[in-house]
């Protein structure tokens, strides 16, 4: 006997807003939001922002980019040639830079161009940078007196507000009994709420129910398990 047919979701698209009024603040994020705000009375032209993936460094950048009308460019695109260009508007963020993975010439050259024109430069990566390793060593000096900014995981209270965000972010009322759950059950970084909220989002499409902490259970698992 054949089973039924399973029901697919549809994968629609859903904005997430990088508004300052949608940034959610925390113990977590303060001093880099007060970097950002603090701007253009920075400790350097040229700033570093790091922390895990999805912990909120993209929508720093984009305020801050709204605010000094920066470009943004991913650092694994950089190119020596299209520096001039990058840093036209006397701002610049790039995004991501990630060891041996962009080009170290291009990211000199910029550096000692932003220093000569009196230009801004937010960046952002995973990692901090003591840990890197370069192969032009003036490049590695240069980029280790650079003021850097970490972020971290986010606490609870944050952790709630940002699910809470982001099934908003898709239209989605949801009770507080399912963000305590899920709040308890996922791992504390704002990449993990992203995941779980598409996934529960999905399910719930797909099976043609509310989303509820009913639904999550079944999805996830109960607390004890």
């Amino acid at each position: 006997m054949c089973s039924a047919p399973r029901q697919l979701a549809l994968a629609l698209e859903h904005s997430e807003s990088f508004a300052r009024e949608d940034f959610l603040s925390g113990a977590c994020n303060a001093a880099a939001l007060a970097l950002i705000e603090a701007w253009p009375h920075w400790p350097g032209n040229i700033v570093v922002l790091t922390g895990p993936e999805g912990c909120g460094k993209s929508h720093l950048a984009a305020i801050w980019a709204n605010i000094a009308g920066a470009r943004t460019i991913a650092a694994r695109v950089l190119d020596r040639l299209t520096v001039p260009s990058a840093l036209a508007t006397g701002a610049l963020v790039i995004e991501d830079l990630v060891p041996q993975d962009f080009d170290e010439r291009a990211l000199f050259h910029l550096l000692n161009l932003a220093r000569e024109e009196d230009a801004f430069v937010l960046m952002s990566a995973r990692t901090a940078s003591a840990g890197w390793t370069f192969a032009i060593p003036d490049l590695a000096s240069r980029v280790m007196a650079i003021p850097q900014v970490a972020l971290s995981a986010p606490d609870d209270v944050l952790l709630r507000a940002v699910l809470v965000k982001s099934f908003t972010d898709r239209q989605i009322a949801v009770d507080e009994s399912l963000i305590v759950y899920l709040s308890r059950r996922i791992e504390r970084s704002f990449a993990a709420v992203r995941a779980i909220v598409a996934r529960l989002d999905e399910e719930a499409m797909r099976r043609k129910r509310p989303l509820t902490r009913a639904l999550a259970v079944e999805v996830l698992g109960s607390p004890s398990a």
